[in-house]
Formats: structure tokens, sequence, C-alpha cells
């Protein structure tokens, strides 16, 4: 070869090799910035998961946090964000009841009535019949005079049908006045047991001129139009009707919990306690106090700069701080938010990520399928980012973050609810914090703690495992080994329709056992 041959041989090796290093310092570069993008991720995971940390220490503040509104609130009308409202329920079902009762359960664009048969002796519940009716739309909203009877007249006449099917089963009724238990799930004003002036319609009803009238009475009128012998009884939220509920199965039960899409808690006060309605004459010493407790606020909560715009961005900003921190409605939406973040510093999801914009696309059923998802390869955890998020293609170590998020966020959740739930205990002295006169009872020359049950529904809790599972850990957290075994968290099934005819029951003048 001659000396031009050598000179381009060496050049070609020379060319080839830069091209190699260039190729190797491009993928070299890729590999760092790939990694640079990653910790900016795993960074945003760990100030959220920092943020968003419950330790007992914490969740203990938060307890007291949560008794000393509840003091507040029971002290004076505006004195805490719990507006703990009196319900006038004072007798609840012993389990002694008797006889065939109705359910009403109006609390969206769906209503149902129920008949339940009781039988004395805390006996199964027997029922006959439970009927779903959806609301015509054009009956939800209207400003005219005339409207405001025909929502009633609707669910009057959805009655009388539904009573004129009975007689499979159930016992006649003939002659007999027939005693409705009415959970209406919007503002109240409670007034006695059986009325209360309508607030404002939420969930999308708008009918004007029913604002400032009493519910109860509204429909009591549009049976007597029918010509129907039936009574509201008792008018009711659907929390209070878990808490009766639970009662006719167990006496023990003194305080009930829902946590669903949204969530509410009540709770058996003693009358002594509610200072706000000194002087009001009660029979049993003690009244069901309903507490929105959606609304309670602490500077302990452990907010993020997430739930800062979650709650600035919402209708309702500065209110329900509790709820949007632990409810079904907002917990997949905080999820949203940090993997929008996790996608705005980083191209781990892709570069399109146009559905992961969309407010509340995420919903909590999908929380809790990605985060329980036990398949080795996260398949559920890639079908949800695919189909809902439209973000394909994604690796398993982002699954594997996702899934993290998820659990942050659930952990967080339902650990502040188990505070509530202490919180409640704390205030009736049933947590053991205080001696004798704090949740024991002496017996002999022996003194043991009471037995408390907490009646609890909604599907965050029932349906989402991880969830009640971190909820009954933080609780048995809290309490200690010695108190927790002494509380009881009782799953209620229908405490918005069987509650309300159970405690219609109790307040009726019939319904007792007189054996």
């Amino acid at each position: 070869m001659g000396s031009m041959g050598k000179v381009l041989g060496v050049g070609l090796v020379v060319g080839c090799a830069v091209a190699m290093c260039v190729v190797a310092g491009t993928m070299v570069g890729k590999r760092v910035k790939s990694r640079r993008r990653w910790r900016k991720v795993v960074k945003i995971l760990e100030e959220f998961e920092e943020g968003c940390a419950t330790p007992v220490e914490k969740l203990r503040q938060v307890v007291d946090a949560m008794a000393v509104e509840m003091h507040a609130g029971l002290a004076s009308e505006g004195g805490s964000k719990l507006k703990m409202l009196l319900t006038f329920v004072q007798n609840l079902p012993n389990g002694s009841e008797r006889g065939v009762y109705y359910g009403l359960d109006l609390g969206g664009t769906n209503f149902r009535v129920l008949r339940v048969q009781l039988g004395g002796q805390r006996s199964a519940i027997l029922e006959p019949g439970v009927e779903r009716q959806p609301i015509p739309e054009h009956l939800m909203t209207s400003t005219s005079e005339v409207a405001k009877f025909e929502l009633f007249d609707f669910i009057a006449a959805s009655l009388q049908k539904f009573v004129e099917k009975e007689g499979n089963g159930s016992v006649a009724l003939e002659g007999k006045l027939r005693e409705l238990g009415f959970t209406f799930s919007f503002p109240v004003k409670q007034t006695s047991v059986s009325s209360g002036i309508l607030i404002k319609w939420t969930k999308g009803f708008s009918i004007h001129d029913t604002v400032g009238k009493d519910v109860s009475e509204c429909l009591n009128q549009a049976l007597e139009r029918r010509g129907l012998d039936m009574r509201v009884a008792v008018l009711i939220n659907d929390t209070v009707g878990t808490l009766a509920l639970g009662h006719y199965h167990d006496e023990d039960t003194v305080a009930a919990v829902i946590i669903g899409t949204g969530t509410n808690a009540c709770y058996l006060e003693r009358s002594d306690d509610i200072i706000k309605c000194q002087g009001l004459l009660t029979t049993s010493g003690a009244m069901v106090v309903n507490m929105e407790w959606g609304n309670f606020w602490s500077s302990h909560l452990p907010r993020t700069s997430y739930d800062i715009e979650l709650d600035s961005e919402s209708p309702n900003p500065n209110d329900q701080g509790f709820e949007k921190m632990i409810s079904g409605m907002y917990l997949g939406d905080i999820v949203r938010r940090v993997i929008l973040k996790m996608s705005q510093e980083s191209d781990v999801f892709g570069l399109s990520f146009s559905k992961l914009s969309t407010p509340f696309i995420l919903r909590s059923p999908l929380i809790a399928a990605m985060h329980e998802d036990d398949s080795p390869d996260l398949r559920e955890v890639a079908r949800i980012l695919g189909e809902i998020l439209e973000i394909g293609d994604v690796p398993l170590k982002v699954r594997k973050l996702v899934v993290k998020v998820c659990d942050v966020v659930t952990r967080r959740a339902a650990r502040l609810a188990a505070a509530g739930i202490v919180g409640i205990l704390k205030k009736m002295g049933r947590d053991g914090s205080g001696g004798i006169a704090s949740g024991e009872v002496r017996g002999g020359s022996h003194s043991k703690m009471r037995r408390t049950v907490v009646a609890i529904e909604g599907a965050l809790y029932t349906s989402y495992t991880l969830f009640r599972e971190y909820l009954n850990d933080a609780i048995a957290d809290i309490l200690g080994e010695d108190i927790s075994p002494h509380v009881v968290l009782k799953v209620m099934e229908d405490g918005s329709g069987m509650g309300a005819a159970v405690l219609a029951a109790a307040y009726s003048s019939s319904g007792q056992d007189t054996l």
C-alpha cells in the first residue's frame, strides 16, 4: 500500500473512532440527562411524601385539635369551623322495636323507598322491598310557584305505589298510620326530630320556592294530597341513619362516620355539654350531634402545595378542608396533580399529557385499582394510564412511581380519618387518656375499659382494602395496645335507608316492644 493509502486508512480509522466517540458521548449525555430528569421526579415524590407525613405524634395533635374544635362548636354558634348541628335525636333504636316502617332516602338524582319489618329483641331486619327511582330532570330545577309541589308530589306518588304493593310477607297496616324516616342529604337547619328548614339545594337541584321551607312539611302535605295515611316521624342525614342502624344492632355504638365520596361524622353527646342549647329539654340526657366534620381545620394537618392548589381552584375555597384531604371526591385529583407536576419537570410520562391536565379525571376507584395492582408488571396501572390519561408505553419503574404516589395520598387520608375518629372518642371520654373518668367503668374492685363501637359506612372504607388497613392500623397506633382492643369499627350497610326506617320505629308510639 502506498503512502497515500496508508494516510487514507489511518484517516478512516480515526474518523470512525471520532464518530464512535461522538455517538458514545451522545448516548452518555442522554443517559446523564435521563438520570437527571429521573432524580427530579424522585425529588418531587420525596418532597411530597415528606409533606404528607403522619407520624403518631402529629396524629395525636390532630386528635387534640378535633376535640378542642368540638368543644368550641358546642359552646356557641359559629364558635368553630365544626358546625356541631343539633339533630334533636335523643332516642336511638335499642332492638326492642316491632312493626313495619318505611324509609325514604333522597340524596341525589335518585331516591329510594324501602320498608323494614322489625320483630323486637334485636332480631334480623326483614326487608320485603326496596325500590330505586330516578328523579326526572325537570323536577330538579325550577323557579315557578307550582314547581315547589311537583318534586314532593312525585315522591309521594312513588311512595303510594310502593305501599300499595305491600301485603306479601309483611304485616297488613289497614287503618294504621305509617311511620316514615326521611333521609334528606341537603343542608337543613333542624328544628325538631321530624322537621327542618332547607338552607340551600346542592347536587344539581335548584327549586327556588322550597328554600326556607320545612322539607318534612312539604312531604307531609304531598302525602295528604295523595290521601296516603303516612307521616314523617324523623328527618335525618345519612350519618345519623348509620348511627341509628349501628345502635339497633349493638348498644355500644355511640358514633358513626361516613367516608365515601364525601365524609361526615356524628356521635351521641351528653346534653349538659351542649352549651349553646342550655335549657333545651331532653328526656334522655343525651343527643346525637351532626358534626359536619368535613369542614374541620387545624394547622396540624399536613397540607402540601397540591392541597392548596386544589382548594383554591375548587368551587368552595377555604371550605371543607378536612374533606379535601380524606374523602373519595378528592384523593384522585391530588394524585393527578402530583403526576402532572412530574410530567412538567421531566419526560418520564412522554411528551403528551393533555388528559393529565383534566381536573377530576382520576376517580378514587381508579386510584384504588392502581394502588392494589399486585401483578408483576403492574398491568392495571398501565391500562389506567393508557385508557384514562392516554399515556402509553410507561416503563415499569415509572408505573411503580405512580403506585407510590397513590400510596402516599391514601395513607395520609386514612391516618387523618383515624385521628378524627379518635378525636371524637377523646371528646366523649372514651379514648382512655383520662383514667376512670375517661372511658373506664368500675366493676367490683377492678376497673375496665368500656367497649366502644363506631359504625362506619362509605366505599372508601368498605371497598378500598389498603385504605381500611391504614385507618385501622392508625387507630391502634394512636390508642395504644391497652386501649385499642376496646374500640370496634363496625361496617354498616345502607344506614341512610335502613337507619331512617329503624329510627322512625324508635320514635313511633307503637314501635316499642312491650314484653
